[in-house]
């Protein structure tokens, strides 16, 4: 079995927008560079009004009827779309799910630097899921592991408000529960 090595094309920032003679509707709906509406007009007087102005016919919304073109420099419109669309996909972050194990004979000092990383954690917009393995014979007492847990809530509590999105549940072995920023 061969695995591919090829890099899926990279899909654009903006869409891609027709121009002058890529326009193919005969009747327009035709804007100048401050929005104004002209009217609608055919395609070939809008051409000529963009040569005459020096500037590019550049359809805006092609679903409408008639299609809407707008005068203005393709270039400097382009760049602007762009640069919009690279501040947008900087800003938004998916919140990811990081983990936090305790477990029941922590120590306060161990359990004060866990605090911390769930601290951070949360105020970089992430959830954090806090799990307690039960080990031997503490498989007979989950109520331990319920306390530690909600000492640990209680402790990051103080720090940052929180909402707690999955209560504590026991999985098994394993204790966990779900907590975000508000």
């Amino acid at each position: 079995m061969r695995i591919s090595r090829k890099k899926r094309p990279e899909k654009a920032l903006i869409p891609r927008y027709k121009k002058n003679a890529e326009i193919e509707a005969e009747q327009l709906l035709v804007l100048d560079e401050d929005g104004k509406s002209l009217g609608a007009m055919s395609r070939r007087v809008a051409l000529d009004m963009a040569l005459e102005k020096e500037l590019d016919l550049v359809e805006i919304n092609p679903k409408s009827e008639p299609p809407v073109v707008k005068l203005i420099d393709f270039t400097e419109f382009k760049y602007q779309k762009e640069k919009e669309a690279r501040k947008q996909k900087a800003h938004s972050r998916a919140s990811e799910i990081k983990g936090i194990r305790l477990s029941v004979r922590i120590s306060n000092h161990d359990l004060d630097i866990k605090r911390e990383q769930a601290i951070k954690f949360l105020n970089r917009g992430d959830k954090v899921k806090i799990e307690l393995q039960l080990k031997g014979r503490e498989n007979a007492r989950p109520e331990i592991a319920n306390e530690t847990i909600t000492e640990f809530v209680k402790k990051v509590q103080e720090h940052v408000e929180i909402k707690v999105e999955q209560e504590t549940s026991r999985q098994g072995k394993k204790v966990t529960a779900v907590i975000a920023k508000k």
